[in-house]
């Protein structure tokens, strides 16, 4: 009998790849037919199609791989997200959901998943910074037993833009100017904001841009959204629309602007430093996955278009269900074999889940997988190790560049019949198990008769939730906002564009537009017209971070500096080491020389940094343990004042023994909010930010 022409491949518990033999699948025992994703195909023959006659969807994900593969079988950095880090972990299911999926990841509780997620800026290059003020790419890819899936979102549950064809501009627009090569990592600038202010439906999306959301604290605090509504399909084939959301276990934190632009020349690698460091101790970072599940009914009925992905739906409105969590357990061991070569494709999905008419969402089905197909140079960036399905995976594509695998036999086509016998042979499709999309009738989305480039007039309202976004942050992320938004458009030198995006904002809130026009010194001008007229909604408290539901006033995963020098009592400096590991903190030892100081005791301590290399702005909060001769001293350098006035300045707690008196003079530091001794006290305010000191310390718009 001819061996079968086919060929499979997982990976071991290590990442290494394997090849073997067609194995059998895991539902029935009869060879299947899979996508290089290892992704079941349930129709071999034909293309998804609007009706038996109507026009190819590009949606079809098995034909695009399947023709991609077959363009490229003969023979750079990524355009966006170019700055990521990523980290190995798993998923873990609390509770079944079979009653909603039949995707297998959701049906045993207790279950773990193999994953990988890569978190990301935008705008800048592989080698800007990490904490420019930018959205944060979240891409979770699950080694599933059915096949990949690529949940790939952002820490914003929103986009810029409603339809994909504008993405090219959108990018173009907030990159280096063409004529210039700057600003990198950075949309301050004009084109940005020209193309901002032309585009009415990015409003929403620049509410949470200009907010504390896209200068966050560490990676391990920010929330993560898929952004687009999805579907998931059970047993019967009955669907339910989804949102899906990550919530970090240690809550959503961000930093002061003033503190970002100095942990950028501080630390460069700021967050990759920080998510390594958590991996490392043994502080494994924690997100709880939830979804927004509703039906046709209520999306009829909600206020906005569910496929339109500059809205949201507000978890007061429909609560977000915990299911299950992610933890990440284990860095990369090599940096670009895995974090730079993973990729990402939203059109890896499973059974069990699906798409919907989202747009967006359409466009990103087929450009992920162009974009990752020129990037890693070969079709068959599907065998690179951090990107193998951990299922069978069995199909004929051949040959390409850098083709790793060795296909056995003579047919390299399906269906064949090269055996003794002539009898069909190898891996053929599974109408039963295989993918299919959902083909229910629904009227979210229905597609009619003709074919037409139009936007959805559901689509058209621009600026209520953006209005419903900003009356619902706390006060002081109001006057970070609006501070956000003058640093911006002060670097915009078109006026007009300048007038143009007030125009836009009197739209939003008219005392928002206010306090950003007299920060620009220019005045308020007449609203823009808008399709359709703002309207106004209950606040939604879980869009603010400050006093907001994942707000966390805890140490726990945030680390404390402690200054000391030369004669500071090192009974002290224990203490206080002592009491931030009890609260589940990390103290970082700072002294003058980062061979440390002799105590009063005589004995030497040495540091984990030295001060002038390790500025406030990377810890979360300063205990300054000193003696009055030690302080002195440090009054006359400009780090040690610097150190105190910056955490001050930062709203951050300050803890500090007697002998400190003479540094808090002379940095400034008067009886405050959060300025406390050493005790009990600084280990309580340690874990927040005080800012009804702000006024105190710097003018916001």
């Amino acid at each position: 009998m001819a061996d079968k022409s086919t060929f499979t491949t997982d990976r071991g518990e290590g990442g290494e790849t394997h090849q073997h033999v067609p194995a059998k699948g895991p539902h029935d025992g009869e060879d299947h037919l899979t996508t290089n994703q290892g992704i079941r195909v349930s129709d071999n023959q034909n293309q998804l199609k609007v009706g038996a006659r109507g026009p190819v969807l590009l949606e079809d994900f098995a034909l695009r791989e399947k023709i991609f593969h077959f363009d490229h079988e003969r023979i750079p950095e990524r355009i966006v997200h170019a700055r990521g880090s990523a980290a190995h972990g798993y998923f873990e299911l609390y509770e079944s959901l079979s009653d909603i999926t039949k995707a297998d990841i959701f049906q045993r509780a207790g279950e773990k998943t193999p994953l990988f997620t890569r978190f990301s800026t935008v705008a800048g290059g592989a080698g800007s910074v990490d904490t420019p003020r930018d959205v944060r790419g979240f891409a979770v890819k699950f080694y599933t037993k059915e096949g990949n899936w690529d949940l790939v979102g952002n820490n914003i549950p929103v986009f810029f833009i409603q339809d994909a064809i504008k993405f090219p501009d959108l990018v173009h627009s907030v990159k280096m100017e063409a004529d210039r090569g700057y600003p990198q990592a950075a949309s301050a600038h004009d084109t940005f904001w020209d193309f901002i202010s032309l585009m009415p439906e990015s409003t929403h999306m620049i509410m949470w841009a200009m907010s504390d959301r896209t200068i966050p604290r560490s990676l391990a605090m920010i929330e993560g959204f898929g952004v687009h509504t999805f579907r998931m399909i059970n047993a019967e084939g009955n669907s339910t629309f989804v949102k899906f959301h990550w919530k970090p276990k240690l809550g959503v934190q961000s930093t002061i602007w003033d503190e970002a632009v100095k942990i950028a020349g501080a630390d460069p690698d700021f967050h990759r430093r920080d998510l390594f460091e958590r991996i490392d101790r043994g502080d494994f970072p924690e997100w709880e996955l939830g979804l927004q599940l509703f039906d046709e009914a209520f999306a009829e009925k909600f206020e906005f278009d569910v496929l339109d992905p500059t809205k949201i739906i507000p978890e007061e409105v429909l609560p977000v269900r915990i299911v299950g969590r992610m933890v990440l357990d284990r860095w990369p061991d090599n940096f670009f074999a895995e974090t730079e070569q993973v990729a990402y494709c939203p059109a890896n999905i499973v059974p069990g889940l699906d798409f919907t008419n989202d747009p967006l969402l359409q466009g990103r089905l087929f450009s992920y997988l162009d974009t990752q197909k020129s990037r890693l140079g070969t079709a068959n960036f599907h065998q690179i190790p951090i990107n193998a399905a951990k299922c069978p995976v069995m199909n004929f594509q051949r040959d390409g560049m850098m083709q790793m695998l060795q296909p056995k036999g003579r047919a390299n086509y399906e269906p064949n019949s090269l055996n003794e016998a002539g009898e069909v042979t190898g891996p053929r499709e599974c109408p039963a198990t295989g993918f299919s999309s959902f083909d229910g009738a629904d009227s979210v989305g229905e597609i009619g008769a003709n074919k037409v480039r139009l936007r959805s007039e559901s689509f058209a309202d621009h600026y209520s939730q953006a209005r419903l976004f900003f009356r619902s942050l706390h006060e002081a992320e109001q006057a970070h906002l609006a501070s956000a938004l003058v640093f911006e458009l002060s670097k915009v030198g078109l006026v007009h564009v300048r007038t143009r995006m007030l125009s836009n904002l009197v739209n939003v809130d008219a005392g928002l537009a206010k306090r950003v026009a007299e920060g620009l010194a220019m005045p308020v001008p007449k609203a823009s017209l808008a399709a359709a007229a703002p309207r106004d909604f209950d606040p939604s408290p879980a869009l603010r971070i400050i006093e907001g539901p994942r707000q966390r006033e805890t140490l726990e995963g945030r680390a404390v500096g402690i200054l000391y020098a030369d004669g500071s009592d090192g009974a002290e400096v224990a203490a206080v080491r002592k009491a931030v590991e009890a609260a589940k903190g990390k103290p970082v030892l700072i002294s003058p020389k980062v061979g440390g100081a002799k105590l009063n005791d005589g004995t030497l301590l040495a540091a984990d940094g030295q001060l002038a290399g390790t500025p406030s702005v990377i810890v979360d909060a300063i205990a300054l343990v000193l003696s009055a001769d030690g302080a002195a001293a440090l009054a006359k350098d400009a780090a040690a004042v610097q150190f105190v006035m910056d955490a001050f300045g930062h709203l951050k707690a300050i803890g500090a023994s007697d002998g400190a008196k003479a540094l808090l003079s002379k940095a400034g530091v008067e009886a405050s909010d959060g300025v406390t001794g050493l005790g009990k006290d600084f280990i309580a305010a340690a874990g927040r930010r005080f800012f009804a000191r702000e006024p105190e310390v710097r003018m916001l718009a």
